[in-house]
């Protein structure tokens, strides 16, 4: 899934914090933002829980957005870095 202002993936941009799933098969992802009032905010979220609906193995999503620690693009990684032309 692609942050709709930026052409690389959420997990490349470093929004996604974790994942975890439980023996039921219920997934918990902790996920930021780039600014608190980015205009995905009220979709983005739902997004990424039916995405994550769709895995095999998973019963059940819950998506929360956090704010802290803050994103910042030291939380990028290498890939996402490169083809933005940020090194």
């Amino acid at each position: 899934m692609f942050d709709p202002e930026i052409p690389v993936n959420i997990h490349d941009l470093g929004l996604i914090y974790e994942v975890l799933v439980d023996s039921t098969g219920v997934a918990g992802v902790r996920m930021t933002l780039r600014a608190p009032a980015c205009p995905a905010a009220e979709w983005l979220p739902g997004q990424v829980e039916q995405k994550v609906k769709a895995v095999d193995g998973v019963t059940d999503a819950r998506v929360d957005v956090v704010f802290d620690p803050p994103w910042t693009k030291d939380r990028m990684s290498e890939a996402a870095k490169l083809q933005l032309g940020m090194w």
